[in-house]
């Protein structure tokens, strides 16, 4: 099986996030009446400085938010028609939704490849079908290849974050939550993983949230953004327009875009 490519298919809305409030350990708000929008096929932006809500929104959608003590306590969530609020993160990647979380999480004593393999397991293919997707994995990040007998805790972050991405990818994913790829990467590393998304977003169809700071790459790659100040959006709009109003740069973000 290879993954499936969606372009040229009629466009229709995939996630539909509704005035969604997160509360943590019963009592701290985290997330407050957010609502966002993700179409097949789209990359869409959600944007805000640290703290903002970003990564708390993403876990709702993901439903790891569960594992942070943490509830989607109003609100819907709809991935493909079906409401997904307070189903399990486990089930939701079965139903392509797969979180690539903030951090470049790997299993820092496997190698590269078999980082890559555990994310293949969940759909439990034959060999021929594992195989063949880690090859589709390192045409995609060619870094990953030279580096796949390498024990992943000793590559750089950049091929971390690569590995990340490559992990979710062997999932089978429809939609990708990725948090923060940037951060902590040099502009060039971030360039050539944006520029993968955007790559795999025009070839294969394949549908991206991506929650950030670096506004710059971000609006560049995305035809859509929302903007959240402590838990609520406060801007939405098409990634072009927002990237030239700059009063909402500097006030929500501390940035221009170039």
């Amino acid at each position: 099986m290879t993954f499936a490519t969606l372009a040229g298919t009629e466009s229709s809305e995939w996630l539909a996030v509704q005035d969604i409030e997160v509360i943590y350990d019963g009592a701290i708000l985290a997330v407050a009446g957010v609502s966002l929008r993700v179409g097949q096929g789209d990359i869409v932006a959600l944007l805000g400085a640290n703290g903002a809500g970003k990564s708390t929104t993403l876990k709702a959608i993901s439903g790891l938010v569960q594992a942070d003590r943490a509830q989607v306590s109003r609100g819907r969530i709809v991935f493909q028609g079906q409401d997904t609020a307070g189903v399990a993160a486990n089930l939701l990647a079965r139903q392509g939704i797969v979180h690539v979380l903030e951090g470049r999480h790997v299993f820092a004593h496997l190698t590269v490849e078999d980082n890559l393999r555990s994310g293949g397991f969940l759909r439990k293919p034959t060999r021929r079908e594992l195989e063949q997707d880690l090859e589709r994995i390192y045409a995609w990040f060619p870094r990953l290849k030279t580096k796949r007998k390498t024990q992943a805790g000793l590559t750089s972050g950049g091929e971390q974050q690569m590995l990340a991405i490559g992990r979710a990818l062997m999932t089978q994913p429809r939609l990708v939550l990725l948090d923060e790829p940037s951060m902590g990467l040099a502009p060039m590393l971030v360039e050539e993983i944006f520029a993968i998304v955007a790559q795999l977003n025009a070839e294969e169809g394949m549908s991206f949230l991506v929650a950030e700071q670096n506004i710059n790459v971000a609006l560049r790659h995305a035809s859509y953004a929302y903007i959240l100040e402590n838990g609520r959006v406060v801007s939405e709009g098409d990634a072009t327009e927002l990237a030239a109003r700059e009063d909402l740069q500097h006030f929500y973000l501390g940035g221009k875009a170039r």
